[in-house]
């Protein structure tokens, strides 16, 4: 399994229509065979702050995600919604391993 948070700092009066425009990607990036997980997360005491936890079959899964239509839209659509530049931190699970995943 490869897994990707991905951490993101969205301007002030902006988190409802990020929220929107990531909860359609994650709805349409569940369907893709390589994505096992795709979560959004806001943080508590900081609304304007998100992590996306994506966990992907492989790292070509990952790759493949971002060649699809509906990343390339939510892509461009939250581009100016960002306080700062998005990062990620790749991980690989240790548990459950791959045959405990959907």
């Amino acid at each position: 399994m490869y897994i990707v948070h991905v951490f993101v700092h969205v301007k002030e009066g902006r988190e409802e229509a990020f929220k929107a425009a990531t909860i359609e990607n994650a709805r349409n990036s569940v369907q893709e065979p390589g994505v096992a997980r795709f979560d959004v997360a806001q943080q508590l005491d900081d609304p304007a702050r998100f992590v996306l936890v994506e966990a992907y079959r492989t790292e070509a899964d990952a790759g493949r995600h971002k060649e699809t239509a509906h990343y390339k839209v939510w892509r461009d659509t939250v581009a100016d919604m960002m306080a700062e530049a998005r990062s990620s931190v790749k991980y690989d699970n240790v548990f459950p391993d791959a045959e405990g995943w959907g």
